[in-house]
Order: C-alpha cells, then structure tokens, then sequence
C-alpha cells in the first residue's frame, strides 16, 4: 500500500514570524515533522506544501519526496487547511504517479508528537475502515461546567446546560480539544471532502504535553522548553 504523508507549511505567520524555518532545538521547526514522517517508516511519499522558496529548499535538505508550490490563493490567512491537503495529495498523485490509498497530513508546529503517535493513528485508521481520524486531547475546560458564554438576552451561562446541573468537571460529558497534530484519511474520503467530521471519524487521544501547536511566541518557547526537558531525560 502506498502511502502518502503531507506536510502544508506557509511562509507567511503573524503570530511567530517565519515559525516553520525558525530553529527549534537544533534544527527548523518544520524539519521535526519530516523527521518523524521518516522514522515511521509508513510512507511512500513526503509531500511539502509551500508558498515559500525558503521552506521548500529546507523541506528537500531533510528529505521530503515532494515539493508542492502552493498557489498564491491558497497561501493567505483566509485559506483552509482542508482544502491546502487536497491540493498537495493531488498534486504528489500527479508527480509521482502513484495513488495512495491513506494520506496523513503532520502539522509541520505541532513537533511534541511522537512517531508512535503516527503509527498509532494511522492503524486505527487502516483497521476500522474509518473516513478519517481526528488527534485531541482531553479538554481543560467543559462547555458543561466552566465554559460560558452569554445567551441571546445577555444572560451568563454555562455553553452546554445539561438536565441536572453538574458540579464537578469529573461529572461532565467528556470533551476533547482537537490539536491539529495528526489528520489521517482514507483516499476515497478525502478526495472530495468538504470537512474533517464524518459519520465515521475515529478519534486518537494524546496527552496535552504533546498536544501544543505553535501559534504565538509564548507557546514557542514553551515547545522549546518541552523539548529540551525530553532530550535531557
């Protein structure tokens, strides 16, 4: 079975300027994600999507298969990251001429997972025939407990009421927070796929230390502190 892993890294970032070509411990952030792609041994193919010359040239270095050059209207703040991945797994289809059966998008700042993570998510896929398969972790807040929000007359309240009142975050439905680590999908799901949530989806639970993706200076360096403390152990 071939198959295919994508990695959608944009040049442009407000919040971390340059985050995927930034070093992070050692390296660019982005090289983490096809390092793990590689040491799982899963794929035919590692697709890098960019806008960026500068990501592309790096993405080659540690070797990705395939360089995708994303269209400038895909590249902007606005753009989705479903369609980003049915753009890429097209276009490696078309370079390589190869049809993969599950494509696997790694989230190029989401570098805490693990290669097992990987593995895992993707034999939970391939075993229960599912559409796709969603990376969490479990929530730190409950819309049933304490996460509100105010109704359409000004009232404060719990999201989520629910017939007895909870109280105690224990009691409360479980909630998952998505950490866009991970998407694996079956070909056929993902061809025309218009949202990540099917009949069907699966979802694989990581803990929340490895569960952090990069969207502010603040969260960098806590990645960067995590990651030291994991290759000091």
């Amino acid at each position: 079975m071939d198959r295919l892993c994508s990695i959608c890294a944009r040049g442009g970032s407000k919040g971390v300027p340059g985050k995927n070509v930034r070093i992070l411990a050692g390296k660019p952030l982005i090289a983490h994600s096809i390092e793990q792609a590689l040491a799982s041994g899963l794929f035919s193919d590692i697709a890098v999507s960019s806008d960026s010359v500068e990501i592309l040239d790096i993405a080659r270095k540690y070797g990705a298969t395939i360089l995708v050059k994303r269209p400038v209207e895909m590249a902007t703040d606005n753009a989705g990251k479903l369609q980003v991945i049915i753009h890429c797994f097209k276009a490696a289809e078309k370079e390589s001429g190869k049809v993969y059966q599950t494509i696997v998008d790694l989230d190029s700042t989401s570098p805490l997972r693990l290669v097992a993570d990987i593995v895992e998510s993707v034999k939970l896929l391939e075993e229960s025939g599912a559409s796709n398969v969603l990376t969490a972790a479990p929530a730190r807040k409950s819309p049933y407990f304490n996460l509100v929000e105010f109704n359409d007359n000004g009232i404060l309240g719990v999201s989520k009421s629910l017939p007895k009142t909870v109280l105690r975050r224990q009691d409360s439905p479980k909630c998952y927070d998505m950490n866009a680590s991970i998407y694996p999908f079956r070909r056929d799901a993902l061809t025309d796929a218009t949202s990540v949530f099917f009949d069907d989806t699966k979802l694989y639970v990581m803990p929340e230390e490895r569960s952090i993706d990069i969207d502010s200076e603040l969260e960098f360096q806590f990645v960067e502190f995590l990651m030291k403390k994991r290759n000091d152990v």
